[in-house]
């Protein structure tokens, strides 16, 4: 997709999709990072935003690594997806966990095994515990499908729906204790259509996911490795 306007960095309305739409903020360089930035994913239904991430890296827009996919589910698709491109997998099944900071505590043990720079929920439908938000603070992002702060939750589409409202969209945000409520990455706006299903609506909004979250992990990685530096 290309911007109306590639000078106007700040944001970007595409007249695609069928639709117009906006993405907010946006940059048009991409830093380029050394050595990359070691992702680690979190998946846990059909992995179409993973598989976008992949996409991103495989077409040089994103700088970076997929060091391990993670999935709660044994029957994730994502696992298909992590196959399908060599991507290292584990399954870490909460239904076999006790409780959920022994499943939390098994996610970050994985992730610090493999000095996962960046943690990506995509598609992770698991409520996170402090433990692992605390030690992945501002290394830990989530997509939801609402122009938060509205429409936090499950089922954010049909909110959208059922409140009538004539603008959703999505959202990349930091994870926090308090669900759907991080500090805001970057969103993409679209009008509802007056005809739109669930199911139209969650397609569009989809389409939107896979252009932004490539986006916010560039910008969230950026920021980290300006830190380390700064440190150094």
């Amino acid at each position: 997709m290309k911007p109306q306007n590639k000078e106007y960095s700040e944001n970007y309305l595409f007249n695609d999709l069928k639709g117009l739409c906006l993405i907010s903020p946006t940059d048009s360089v991409k830093p380029i990072f050394e050595p990359k930035i070691r992702l680690g994913i979190l998946a846990s239904g059909n992995g179409s935003n993973f598989e976008y991430i992949i996409k991103a890296i495989k077409n040089n827009q994103l700088n970076a690594e997929i060091t391990i996919l993670i999935v709660n589910n044994p029957d994730c698709l994502a696992i298909n997806k992590a196959i399908k491109y060599n991507i290292n997998y584990v399954i870490i099944n909460h239904r076999i966990c006790d409780s959920r900071l022994e499943h939390d505590n098994l996610v970050m043990n994985k992730l610090e095994e493999l000095s996962v720079e960046l943690v990506v929920m995509a598609g992770w439908m698991r409520i996170v515990g402090e433990r692992l938000i605390n030690r992945f603070k501002n290394r830990l992002i989530n997509i939801h499908p609402s122009l938060l702060p509205s429409f936090k939750g499950i089922d954010a589409i049909q909110q959208a729906i059922d409140k009538r409202v004539k603008i959703t969209g999505c959202t990349v945000h930091y994870v926090q204790k308090e669900v759907d409520s991080g500090s805001i990455i970057i969103q993409a706006a679209i009008p509802i259509k007056q005809d739109d299903s669930k199911e139209t609506l969650t397609k569009r909004i989809q389409e939107m996911e896979h252009i932004i979250l490539p986006l916010a992990i560039a910008k969230v990685a950026k920021d980290i490795r300006t830190i380390v530096r700064d440190n150094k």
